[in-house]
């Protein structure tokens, strides 16, 4: 089993930043692709970005490239997403999710998923 807790959400102006932080405790962090997620009041869940167990790869969706980005610390256990440029499409409960030692983007691959942080972007 893996846990995982996400934190760094809030309520931000169109244009500022946040950093969303997922914690994982459990079994061995470094064996886990990770991925972020996001769900808006009314929509599925979508897949926003995500990094393979060494760090070394990354995929980004469409609607946050050049905006957002994705990294980790395995000597740390966390998961980090930097927000910049927020957008009031960008409001939705955001999730932290791992799965095994590659990702991919479909929310049903991932096996653990943190309880989401909210991420409310006025403008």
């Amino acid at each position: 089993q893996v846990q995982l807790v996400e934190s760094g959400g809030g309520q931000v102006q169109a244009g500022d930043s946040l950093r969303l932080s997922c914690l994982a405790s459990g079994r061995t962090f470094s064996n886990y692709a990770m991925g972020w997620f996001r769900q808006a009041p009314g929509k599925e869940r979508e897949f926003v970005a995500a990094i393979s167990w060494s760090g070394g790869g990354t995929h980004y969706a469409d609607s946050v490239k050049g905006r957002f980005t994705i990294s980790r610390d395995n000597a740390k256990n966390t998961v980090n997403l930097q927000m910049n440029d927020l957008k009031p499409e960008d409001t939705a409960v955001y999730y932290c999710a791992a799965r095994g030692s590659y990702y991919t983007l479909r929310p049903h691959d991932y096996y653990y998923w943190g309880q989401g942080t909210q991420v409310t972007v006025s403008s």
